[in-house]
């Protein structure tokens, strides 16, 4: 199920989705330019500001300092131990091509601006940033050995999808469903999203039964899991706010 738009109502201009959904796009086209208008970024800056499970196995067993040979391909550095979670930040604006920030980006749109102008502002931006660490850490703990970088923003956008999904689970989305055909249909909220977050669980799971799995498919799994989850805590543990509308409850 892919979810194109919603119907619950906002009041506010949701500034911080629109600029996160700038950031990420210029940034991505920037770093086509590094990589000479390719239509993907240079394995290089992939490397050096994705999240590579294997820095943090390393940090924890080599006294605070990383082999930089061994995630950047770079030559033998050594870095301090806070080097290595730089990458918790910069991978959350990296993407692997068109499709991957496109998705990302019209996700963000979708479910977005609802939740901010629920939590405001500021709010909304820790919790995006949140959730996009937790999704990495999860990440990191189901794949420990692995030396292939993940970007992108998805971790914290599944963290945006959770709240979401306890704010206004009875939302309508209108939904693109190919089942041996397609056909669009609205769709309540806790129903695409619900879906969604087993899908992923379901994937994760089945990736990290099967030996490399979680490594060869290309999908971080675990951190759309992680993101998800520390989303639907999140949103509970900010304090309450007086709701605007009363829209889907």
């Amino acid at each position: 199920m892919i979810p194109l738009k919603d119907d619950a109502p906002r009041i506010g201009t949701p500034f911080i989705n629109y600029t996160l959904i700038l950031l990420n796009s210029v940034i991505f086209l920037f770093s086509l330019n590094w990589n000479g208008g390719l239509p993907e970024p240079r394995p290089e800056i992939l490397n050096l500001l994705g999240v590579v499970p294997a820095r943090f196995t390393v940090v924890l067993f080599n006294h605070g300092y990383v082999p930089w040979n061994l995630v950047s391909g770079l030559g033998m550095r050594y870095v301090p131990t806070a080097a290595a979670f730089v990458p918790l930040f910069t991978a959350m604006f990296l993407h692997g091509g068109w499709l991957h920030l496109i998705f990302n980006m019209w996700a963000l749109w979708i479910f977005g601006d609802n939740v901010e102008d629920y939590l405001g502002h500021t709010l909304y931006l820790v919790l995006y940033f949140v959730c996009g660490i937790a999704a990495a850490l999860l990440h990191t703990l189901f794949n420990i050995g692995s030396t292939i970088p993940s970007v992108g923003a998805s971790g914290a956008i599944a963290g945006v999808m959770g709240a979401y999904f306890v704010l206004y689970p009875r939302a309508r989305v209108l939904t693109l469903v190919p089942f041996f055909f397609i056909f669009f249909m609205w769709l309540p909220a806790w129903i695409v999203l619900g879906y969604w977050f087993v899908a992923q669980f379901l994937s994760g799971a089945a990736s990290s039964i099967a030996t490399h799995a979680s490594t060869s498919s290309g999908i971080a799994f675990w951190a759309h899991v992680g993101g998800f989850v520390a989303g639907i805590f999140l949103i509970k543990l900010f304090p309450t706010r007086t709701r605007r509308y009363h829209y889907g409850l």
